[in-house]
């Protein structure tokens, strides 16, 4: 009798444990049988000396814009479904306490790795936040699960759909890793197949229809009251409240492993994570050889575009001969990256894109002299002007550094004039209207990044 009794306190003791813990990783794994077995095997130990009144759990979806950690109450709908979701904790409180909140959040793939694991990070804390100042739970009450790029929830979302070219999308996913490697080397990326597959239009709707269903944090809310059995038949509270364990946050890993690390978290301010922002500083080398010196700057603008732009200024002069070489002026532009080359490498890789320019200049070398514009005339009549296509390539050669190659075609026009410098005047020659086509831009410029994501990753990193 003595062995049965022991035997029965010991799986009293261990079935809440066991049981808490795989029923955690089961709703992780949104596996549907084992949550089921072990509510068997739940009440079962129930029966023999521990009652369970009551066990409740509640869901919440709430959706985040892209690139957002911020609670939008606003956005889809989400102060209604959290005024619910509080609505229906309190009104269970008078027969259950509150024992455990998972919060389940993820990221859609599109963009930068790290910065969609950190927004799913985030997207818990902010949650978490939000419901701690509501409910008065401590932060032991907490259990983070941040999935980051929400792999498993877009098969799921594709293998549901009708959507065109359904089947390769579905193989993708589920064939294809993360990252491909080849000799310790990344040489492919699931993210890559997908993007170029059928021509990018598996991608874009993709992006349209799946992608804002994948930015959300779900709540998954366990009420639970243990009470034990009497030998009068009835239910009491129990002397010690069980606490949970320290909070938990889970990862995926590129290996599809969960990676668990067991720390006590502190309470972490709302952060809002807004949309990634990098630009490059650059210098065109080319009119640095010959003594002409320029700045530009370019900013991302998300989607592989960018605009630029450049300012160029040397106004130098000698005397006696009147050697002048002088030219300033600026260019803007608007560029397209291919989408191969933007994951993880910002404005890197092949590229295409239009730009216009407006200049003056003088130069005399001892000789003919040559001066665009009107002189003395207004700032737009002293200038030349231009616009064309240009193609390129950008390098990353370091960290935050980049040569970028770009040359353009397209015309040229403006006033200019011929004179001949004598005894300190200008002697007038002729008047020109130019009309060119054909090459009006070469580039090579160094290039270096800044601002958040401004900064090339190695394949490895990726």
């Amino acid at each position: 009798m003595l062995f049965w009794n022991i035997c029965i306190n010991l799986l009293l003791f261990y079935t809440p444990i066991l049981l808490d813990k795989f029923l955690i990783q089961a709703i992780y794994n949104m596996e549907l049988k084992k949550v089921l077995i072990f509510l068997i095997l739940g009440c079962f130990g129930a029966n023999v000396s521990l009652a369970f009144c009551g066990r409740d759990t509640l869901r919440c979806q709430i959706y985040f814009p892209v690139g957002s950690s911020t609670v939008n109450l606003s956005f889809r709908n989400n102060g209604t479904r959290l005024d619910s979701l509080l609505a229906r904790i309190c009104s269970r409180q008078e027969n259950m306490s509150l024992y455990r909140v998972i919060l389940r959040s993820g990221a859609s793939p599109e963009g930068n790795i790290r910065l969609n694991q950190q927004l799913s990070d985030q997207r818990c804390t902010v949650l978490q936040s939000y419901i701690q100042e509501r409910l008065s739970l401590p932060d032991s009450a907490f259990v983070s699960l941040s999935l980051g790029e929400s792999w498993e929830e877009l098969s799921s979302l594709v293998r549901d759909s009708d959507m065109p070219f359904r089947e390769e999308a579905f193989s993708i996913l589920r064939d294809t890793p993360i990252w491909v490697t080849r000799n310790g080397a990344v040489v492919d990326s699931r993210k890559r197949q997908l993007m170029n597959l059928r021509g990018g239009r598996v991608w874009r709707y993709m992006l349209e229809h799946f992608f804002p269903e994948l930015r959300n944090c779900s709540v998954i809310i366990c009420e639970l009251e243990s009470v034990i059995t009497g030998k009068d038949g009835k239910c009491h509270s129990p002397s010690k409240k069980v606490e949970p364990a320290d909070t938990i946050i889970i990862r995926n890993t590129p290996e599809r492993a969960a990676v668990v690390h067991d720390t006590v978290q502190a309470p972490v301010p709302v952060i809002d994570v807004s949309k990634p922002f990098y630009a490059g500083i650059k210098t065109n080398l080319l009119y640095d050889i010959f003594l002409i010196p320029n700045i530009g700057i370019e900013f991302y603008l998300g989607k592989g575009w960018s605009l630029g732009g450049s300012w160029m200024y040397a106004w130098w002069k000698k005397d006696r001969r009147h050697r002048y070489w002088r030219v300033y002026g600026g260019e803007v532009g608007l560029r397209k990256y291919f989408a191969s080359h933007a994951v993880g490498r910002p404005l890197s890789g092949h590229h295409i894109g239009v730009y216009g320019q407006v200049l003056t200049y003088d130069f005399e070398l001892g000789g003919k002299g040559y001066m665009g514009g009107r002189p003395g005339g207004s700032l737009w009549e002293k200038s030349n002007y231009g616009f064309g296509l240009e193609y390129g390539y950008s390098l990353a050669i370091a960290k935050r550094l980049n040569l970028d190659f770009s040359l353009g075609v397209g015309y040229l026009g403006g006033i200019y004039y011929k004179y001949v410098p004598m005894d300190s005047r200008y002697v007038w020659q002729s008047t020109r209207q130019r009309h060119w086509f054909g090459p009006t831009k070469a580039e090579v410029s160094l290039v270096w990044f800044w601002g958040r994501s401004g900064y090339n990753l190695k394949k490895r990193e990726k």
